[in-house]
């Protein structure tokens, strides 16, 4: 989950900045008294961080706003695919443009397809920012039995990878204690939807209580964590409405894990393109 409270006072930001610089064009700056040699004197200090600031304040508001929007994983539920430490670029105008802090719709974009990692606000608090993968598109039937998922009655082919075990992996479990070592039972495993193939992850320790089938309302989409048994997602509470779109997940360009467990900067997830 991600907060995005930084988005309104980029904003707010721009906009006082931007009125101070204005304010003092049309009002006070040709009134300003000058030197002999014809100079005016020094500007006021709020001015003159205005001027400064407020170019760069509305360059980062339109790019993070209407184009990309960087993001940090701050947990395992998207493992394999993503740990937590990486840091990802989300395109902001893949699902249709929309206007800063409102989300009021400019454009239509594309609409999600099926194996997308998409952001999106969280349904039951809009402050949050989530992250998951699109399952499940308006109209489709879903059942998920046995760690085995089906849509529109056809299962998805799902094909064994690896045991999970890999470098930062197991810290990078939800609580820390996902997978142990000696007895470790998370498998990696591939699964395809058309043309589309994305690594899942199981942990055959865990009480598995997910199992039945829905329908997707209109206007809604169904995502899962691809941490199958570690995610909180559309099997807990709910579906993600149209209008809650963010972005498409795209890259990850930096990887750094703070904690004390981490393994701090890992070069090779940088510029990693993100499965889908």
């Amino acid at each position: 989950m991600f907060h995005y409270d930084f988005e309104f006072f980029l904003l707010l930001a721009s906009v006082i900045t931007g009125i101070v610089w204005l304010i003092d064009s049309l009002f006070f700056s040709s009134k300003r008294t000058k030197d002999s040699n014809g100079r005016a004197f020094s500007e006021p200090l709020l001015l003159e961080y205005s001027k400064s600031f407020f170019p760069v304040l509305l360059v980062v508001l339109i790019l993070r706003g209407f184009l990309f929007e960087p993001f940090r994983i701050p947990s395992g539920s998207m493992m394999p695919t993503l740990l937590v430490g990486d840091f990802i670029l989300v395109n902001k105008f893949s699902y249709g443009l929309r206007v800063p802090v409102i989300h009021t719709r400019l454009t239509d974009g594309n609409k999600p397809k099926r194996g997308d990692v998409a952001v999106f606000r969280f349904p039951r608090d809009e402050s949050l920012d989530y992250i998951k993968r699109v399952i499940g598109l308006p109209g489709d039937h879903i059942g998920y039995y046995n760690r085995r998922l089906k849509i529109n009655g056809e299962p998805l082919d799902t094909t064994l990878d690896r045991q999970y075990q890999g470098l930062g992996e197991l810290n990078n479990m939800i609580g820390g204690n996902g997978c142990d070592k000696v007895v470790a039972e998370c498998k990696v495993l591939i699964e395809k939807q058309n043309e589309v193939e994305y690594m899942v992850m199981n942990n055959l320790q865990v009480r598995h209580s997910s199992d039945g089938e829905l329908l997707v309302p209109a206007g809604h989409y169904f995502v899962m964590g691809d941490n199958r048994d570690h995610s909180s997602d559309s099997r807990v509470w709910g579906f993600v409405p149209e209008e809650n779109l963010v972005g498409k997940a795209v890259m990850i360009w930096m990887h750094w894990d703070w904690r004390s467990n981490g393994n701090g900067l890992d070069a090779s997830r940088i510029g990693t393109r993100i499965s889908q």
